[in-house]
């Protein structure tokens, strides 16, 4: 694979023809990996433990649709030398595909390697990256670049509504022949590292995976190697490393701060949101079609973006106003018996606060279900989760949280949903912890009234958005 003078060509006959096996390729990563290795030629098979354990089969019939041979996760579809075996970071060596790998003498990648491989060969990589929003943000961009006549390569790690179809309902990957290649881009690992882009977008820096000074060195080491970084003005920590870069290398955004893009005279709806963008150029009034201060921000981040990329901005905006929104990002589900039920993807603490404080500038009692992503970010953000729960839950409010998600593996289980719902209740809120998940979304069912809205939040696992349509066929039945 070429630098970053190749051209939009060279990056697809890079794997045409090459044979590659993603290991976990249900992922949400792997899963749009998978999708751009095929529409470019090269031919992908892999395996996933929630195909083996029959989670979402659907997901597996689409790439199937695809050409992509699927085996149990045994190492039986590893048997040749000239496969290039790929996986992400947490894949364990002990894992049998792995151990197939070792034994067939397979080159190995992580799923970051790849993709970044793939990002740094384009002539356009557009990098987004922060602690929330990535998706959101990598979405827009993308219905904007597409609108325009870009016709981006756009790897996501959300299923994107602007282009789904009958045909492609797990759209969370774009392949173009356009120069762009757009792509959110991980810290979690460390492999934001790998990155080189040519437009490097930094939504926030927050307490997630990492610790603050750890995060703050990769973030800051992302945006110095791009030509134009575009940076949260309202978010402390980003604002002070935009700081370190030259003036004309930077555009600042701002929610009703100050910036090169600014909005203000926010008029918020119940799914929808409209502002004053504020510019060098004058003033454009601006109508999402999704709700939340944190999706302004996440708006003016994409304008940013594709301006540095050369979009004017009065197109920019006509098409943004366009954008539908990612699934699993304040996605409502249904409605039955007077109660709204809300798929969110929300997992840390900068990402509940927004969805909580979105839905109480609206009336209507919340209903949580939340499912942590892991022990270990449970550990890592438990102080933080308490303190948002206790802050963004009303009095009447209620918090159920089921045991952490947990799809094998070696882990530490120092920190439980038990102890942040004992903290959350020390803290004047009502919290529940039941282990079970479907007993939890029942007892949710059960204490559901008119004008309630249930909220499922969390990570990492795609049966979360069954549960919520689940609930609702519940309600319905209820009713």
């Amino acid at each position: 694979m070429r630098d970053g003078n190749a051209g939009p060509g060279d990056t697809i006959d890079a794997v045409r023809g090459k044979r590659f096996f993603l290991v976990g390729i249900g992922g949400s990563g792997m899963m749009p990996l998978a999708m751009i290795l095929a529409e470019r030629g090269a031919v992908v098979a892999g395996s996933d433990r929630g195909l083996d354990q029959g989670r979402v089969p659907a997901k597996f019939d689409a790439l199937r649709a695809l050409g992509i041979e699927l085996f149990a996760q045994d190492g039986s579809g590893i048997v040749s030398a000239e496969q290039i075996v790929v996986a992400s970071a947490a894949v364990e060596d002990t894992v049998a595909d792995m151990v197939a790998a070792a034994r067939v003498g397979c080159a190995r990648m992580t799923r970051a390697e790849l993709n970044a491989a793939l990002f740094n060969a384009a002539p356009l990589g557009i990098g987004v990256a922060g602690t929330s929003g990535k998706s959101t943000v990598t979405g827009m961009i993308a219905a904007i670049l597409h609108k325009t006549g870009g016709d981006p390569t756009v790897m996501n790690g959300a299923v994107m509504k602007d282009f789904a179809r009958a045909d492609r309902p797990f759209a969370s990957a774009l392949v173009g022949a356009g120069e762009a290649y757009v792509s959110e881009v991980d810290e979690s690992d460390g492999s934001i590292a790998l990155y080189r882009p040519r437009v490097a977008v930094l939504n926030n820096v927050s307490l997630d995976h990492k610790a603050l000074d750890e995060l703050n060195r990769l973030f800051g080491n992302f945006i110095a190697h791009a030509r134009h970084a575009v940076v949260n003005a309202d978010n402390t920590d980003a604002a002070a490393l935009a700081m370190t870069l030259p003036a004309a290398r930077v555009t600042r955004f701002s929610v009703e701060g100050a910036g090169d893009l600014v909005a203000r005279d926010l008029d918020e709806a119940p799914f929808g949101i409209a502002f004053t963008l504020h510019h060098d150029g004058g003033a454009v009034p601006v109508r999402l079609q999704v709700p939340g201060r944190h999706n302004v921000s996440n708006a003016l981040a994409a304008l940013g973006a594709v301006r540095a990329a050369g979009v004017p901005l009065a197109e920019a905006v006509a098409a943004l106003e366009r954008f539908t929104g990612l699934r699993r990002r304040f996605d409502l589900v249904g409605e039955a018996a007077g109660v709204s039920v809300i798929d969110d993807f929300g997992h840390n603490p900068d990402k509940i606060a927004a969805t909580l404080d979105t839905l109480h500038a609206f009336p209507g009692r919340l209903l949580v279900l939340f499912q942590p992503h892991g022990f270990g970010p449970l550990k890592v953000m438990s102080r933080e989760l308490v303190a948002t729960f206790a802050r963004a839950l009303a009095a009447d409010d209620l918090l159920v949280m089921p045991d952490p998600v947990y799809h094998g593996g070696t882990t530490s289980r120092e920190v439980t949903s038990a102890d942040i719902v004992r903290d959350v209740t020390l803290g004047g809120r009502a919290a529940l912890h039941m282990p079970d998940r479907a007993a939890a979304a029942a007892h949710l069912v059960a204490e559901a009234r008119a004008g309630d809205r249930i909220v499922v939040m969390g990570a990492r696992d795609d049966t979360l958005s069954l549960l919520a349509a689940e609930m609702v066929e519940s309600l319905a039945r209820r009713d």
